[in-house]
């Protein structure tokens, strides 16, 4: 699932083939039916997230600060001259591995894709979302049952979430997060993302988004092609 992950960015940032429908059909596919998520729905974050990153109520990504965690060093200031403690902020280095990475596909993802494509009648991601479910099913019910099944989709989602939190926070997060200060877009990217040492393993793992700088200045660019 986690490899389905990268494959289906890959081809939602159409960056496989030449031609920009074949990539969206593709996607469509890949992120629905093995994955069981809808494509407009991934679609609506994502770019938004490439568009401003790290610049708070602007990207997706950052909006658990100020629920959970306090990001950035304008922001956390601002936190403390509020007096805003939704949280032990002091201790979020502590919780993060708590409910972070454990609970965002799991917990969140998992009902909120549904909602998404209900609410804009997206009815084409739901079908094929559909399939993914279906197929699940099918194929595992003859062999663990219906608690079985749930269990496993339930474990597979977890680990799933913690490898995905763990490759997307790491080079975003130790980054310049703040408002959006409205400057150039070249340098929008470079201050929110930062590089993770390369290895096969690495490549691997990431889905070469250990090269996030390079994904972010050239997003269309074939994934093996950014340590060039």
């Amino acid at each position: 699932q986690a490899q389905a992950g990268w494959l289906q960015h890959d081809f939602g940032h159409l960056s496989v083939f030449s031609k920009s429908r074949w990539n969206h059909w593709v996607h469509k596919f890949v992120i629905g039916h093995l994955k069981g998520a809808p494509a407009s729905w991934w679609n609506h974050l994502h770019f938004q997230h490439h568009a401003k990153p790290n610049c708070f109520r602007k990207d997706p990504d950052v909006n658990m600060h100020p629920l959970f965690f306090a990001l950035g060093k304008t922001l956390s200031v601002e936190l403390g001259v509020q007096k805003k403690k939704f949280m032990p902020y002091n201790h979020q280095h502590k919780y993060f591995f708590i409910i972070g990475p454990p609970a965002l596909v799991p917990l969140y993802f998992q009902w909120y894709i549904f909602y998404f494509v209900v609410q804009r009648k997206q009815w084409v991601d739901l079908a094929w979302m559909l399939t993914f479910y279906i197929r699940f099913f099918l194929t595992y019910l003859p062999l663990l049952g219906v608690k079985g099944i749930l269990g496993l989709h339930l474990l597979v989602r977890f680990i799933e979430s913690n490898w995905f939190v763990w490759v997307t926070q790491m080079n975003h997060i130790p980054m310049h997060i703040d408002y959006d200060k409205n400057v150039d877009w070249f340098s929008t990217q470079l201050q929110a993302t930062c590089n993770v040492h390369q290895s096969f393993f690495n490549d691997w793992f990431s889905g070469h988004l250990n090269f996030q700088i390079e994904h972010h200045l050239f997003p269309t660019m074939p994934r093996h092609n950014y340590w060039k």
